[in-house]
């Protein structure tokens, strides 16, 4: 139903006039989050944004065995403990996640706005509170929260995996099974995320028009940069765009773009499709399929198995860091929007630490007496 004048989630939207409800409780508590859910929708945040966080609420509400006009900060406090000392314990990213989405629930039924609060005091003679504070939310210390496991590439890591990808594509033909084209699609789409620096969905979501020519790199053909067209949307906005320039040290990518686009993708019968990346049905391929080519590279490299797919964008960022480009050029590149974003992204190392301190050194040579 809607109502005219009231905001989109308001009590009156989502709870019909004149019903009288046999069980008020469970349907105030369904209204409650049909009315959240048509908030978000009018933020323009993604259905699946939206059903997460109804699950949550949900699962919270199972585990406290009350509704929300009834929970109280020990309920939080004991479902975060739980899921604390659980055979597989979240992570500290996933608890902050977790009291984030229930704070912004209680922040909505709580907004005097929506009218929940006098809808729960005229049915229940109770009203919802905000049951989280400073004193039982995780304090926000460092910048990077994730695994210690997670961290960029080496160099010789790398390598190793790319070998470990071109190995399984030229040992499938002789073993006589099929698979030996999506393995070389794999090697080449490992590459195409390391040496531009993508996320998944941006690697997922390339078409072959998305390989554009740069004039001051004409040697580079139409592999000269990446116009990406999926990345990362935030706060329901759409998916943010960037063009993303083919550096020199990662000029070997030019050839192996080459030889997919023009040989072996044609192979797989989907000329028509607009997708750089195809299975061998002639559909895009899947977002899972592109961990699945990380994981089992990663493996056959013998490298930790703590490292993912995204770890490769790190070691982008990292290693054009090294490479000595400007901070703002790497930011731009990858698509950050802070420069404390990229920051977290690179991990350099010792070598080019000590390659720094010597550079300094050879410019000031006389800056301190010697003893």
């Amino acid at each position: 139903m809607v109502v005219r004048g009231e905001l989109p989630g308001s009590a009156r939207q989502a709870l019909p006039d004149g019903v009288t409800f046999l069980d008020a409780e469970p349907a105030v508590f369904e209204a409650m989050l049909d009315g959240w859910a048509m908030q978000q929708r009018a933020r323009f945040l993604k259905a699946k944004t939206i059903e997460v966080r109804l699950g949550l609420i949900r699962r919270f509400a199972i585990f406290s065995n009350d509704y929300p006009w009834s929970w109280t900060c020990a309920d939080v406090e004991a479902f975060i403990s739980d899921h604390r000392q659980a055979e597989h314990p979240i992570a500290m990213s996933t608890a902050r996640m977790y009291e984030i989405t229930i704070r912004m629930f209680l922040t909505y039924i709580t907004d005097p706005r929506y009218g929940w609060a006098s809808t729960c005091q005229q049915l229940f003679d109770a009203v919802p509170q905000q049951i989280l504070h400073e004193w039982n939310t995780i304090v926000h210390t460092t910048d990077y929260e994730g695994a210690p496991g997670r961290r960029p590439l080496t160099y010789d890591e790398v390598q190793a995996l790319f070998d470990a990808a071109d190995g399984r594509a030229e040992a499938i033909p002789g073993t006589g099974r099929k698979g030996a084209l999506t393995a070389q699609r794999d090697a080449a789409l490992l590459k195409t995320i390391y040496a531009f620096g993508l996320r998944r969905q941006e690697a997922w979501g390339l078409d072959i028009a998305d390989l554009r020519h740069n004039p001051t790199t004409p040697g580079y053909r139409n592999c000269g940069a990446v116009f990406v067209r999926f990345g990362k949307a935030s706060r329901g906005g759409a998916a943010k765009r960037r063009t993303v320039l083919t550096v020199p040290e990662m000029d070997w990518i030019v050839p192996v773009l080459e030889n997919w686009r023009n040989e072996i993708r044609p192979l797989l019968g989907c000329r028509s499709h607009p997708a750089l990346w195809v299975t061998e049905r002639s559909d895009r391929i899947s977002m899972r399929r592109i961990n699945d080519a990380f994981t089992t590279a990663r493996d056959a490299a013998g490298l930790d198995p703590v490292l993912d797919l995204h770890c490769l964008r790190h070691s982008y960022v990292t290693h054009l860091v090294e490479f000595d480009y400007p901070e703002r050029f790497v930011s731009t590149q990858v698509g950050h929007s802070y420069a404390a974003t990229t920051a977290i992204y690179t991990g350099v190392s010792d070598e080019y630490r000590n390659r720094l301190l010597r550079r300094s050194l050879s410019r000031h040579p006389d800056l301190w007496e010697s003893p």
